[in-house]
């Protein structure tokens, strides 16, 4: 959205509570995934599951009851892109684990002093903007061409099955798979007593709904619609970087989010007396956050989005192209995960030893 007060002030604004939520919570979706796949733990990724449900039931009440619209989602607009989500989301899946975090992550880290960290989010900012507008569009423009599905192709679950003749598709899909996710998510009697997980639960799912209801009903104007988003972290962090460097005035909607994140997590981190200065182990370490960096901001953009702007904000539309990025993001992390586990020729090329990656800065929530 274009840089007006009130977009600016909204976007601050969910920024904010996003990133004192993510600091005191330390939710982490690359960890949950490190949990799953390593351990067999699954309470972080429950986590995720009951933000991801209440943000398709929400984001779906507001289809519904509101007149939010639709054809101003991107997630929901345009014939279905299908190639992109699934090379960028294995990418970035990739590179999250180098970077031990995945963007949104990797700002809290930043903001509460890891140099790890900030240089992860810096680089995704370039390679993203080099990947929308620099040396890299042409490659996003030619799979763009060669991956995308015809446009009678309906870019919704709940509209493909209405497609397919399932009466009332665009309630009972969400009903349906959105309170399984939220079953899911609390059939865990540990998640259902109060603490992180369940906070960073609720609160991501809340504020997902919360970023669309704000941009395409408050701040909606249906003489000049602009694109009606939540919290996304690739995208805008790059629209940041060049708002910082070279547009000044007043940030677009995602700079002002990702500027939010950034201070949101930085109060709560210093409230909370977690502010710590974290170094690089060694040249390897600097190069294997660098490296996440890079993956995770060209991945991010040919996904369309991150494990936040995909995986939940995405994902509460129930998109086609949403559900191939989470996908395949889940896919690319694990992949990173078992190549360093087994010591692999990637350990050694990022790590001076061949056994713990974690020694130096590896794939740690």
């Amino acid at each position: 959205m274009d840089g007006t007060l009130p977009t600016a002030v909204a976007g601050a604004v969910l920024g904010l509570l996003a990133g004192a939520l993510l600091q005191r919570t330390h939710y982490c979706f690359m960890g949950a995934v490190s949990d799953w796949a390593l351990f067999g733990g699954l309470r972080r990724l429950r986590a995720w599951m009951l933000a991801a449900g209440l943000g398709v039931l929400g984001t779906h009440a507001l289809f519904l009851f509101t007149g939010l619209p639709r054809e101003d989602v991107p997630h929901l607009s345009g014939p279905v892109f299908w190639l992109g989500p699934v090379a960028g989301g294995l990418v970035f899946g990739f590179g999250m684990v180098l970077a031990g975090g995945c963007p949104s992550r990797d700002l809290v880290r930043a903001a509460s002093g890891s140099a790890r960290a900030l240089l992860a989010v810096l680089l995704v900012a370039v390679s993203a903007g080099a990947t929308m507008a620099g040396v890299l569009a042409p490659l996003y423009g030619w799979l763009r061409a060669v991956g995308t599905l015809p446009t009678e192709v309906p870019a919704s679950l709940p509209d493909l099955l209405a497609a397919a003749g399932l009466p009332q598709a665009g309630v009972v899909v969400p009903l349906v798979s959105g309170g399984a996710l939220v079953a899911a998510a609390l059939a865990d009697p540990a998640l259902r007593r109060p603490g992180p997980e369940l906070a960073a639960g609720l609160g991501l799912g809340l504020l997902v709904v919360a970023g669309y209801a704000v941009t395409g009903l408050l701040l909606y104007d249906p003489f000049e619609p602009r694109p009606v988003v939540s919290l996304a972290y690739v995208g805008p962090s790059a629209r940041t970087l060049w708002w910082l460097a070279v547009e000044g005035g007043l940030p677009s909607f995602g700079a002002a989010l990702v500027l939010g994140t950034l201070a949101g997590a930085f109060l709560s981190a210093r409230a909370r007396g977690e502010l710590r200065f974290e170094g690089f182990a060694d040249r390897a370490d600097a190069l294997r956050h660098a490296t996440g960096g890079i993956l995770m901001g060209l991945g991010g953009t040919l996904a369309m989005g991150c494990t936040v702007g995909q995986g939940l904000s995405g994902l509460s539309t129930l998109s086609l192209a949403s559900l191939l990025a989470v996908t395949a993001i889940v896919a690319g992390a694990r992949l990173a995960l078992a190549w360093l586990a087994a010591g692999s020729p990637l350990p050694r090329l990022f790590s001076t030893s061949s056994h713990t990656p974690a020694r130096t800065g590896g794939p740690r929530p």
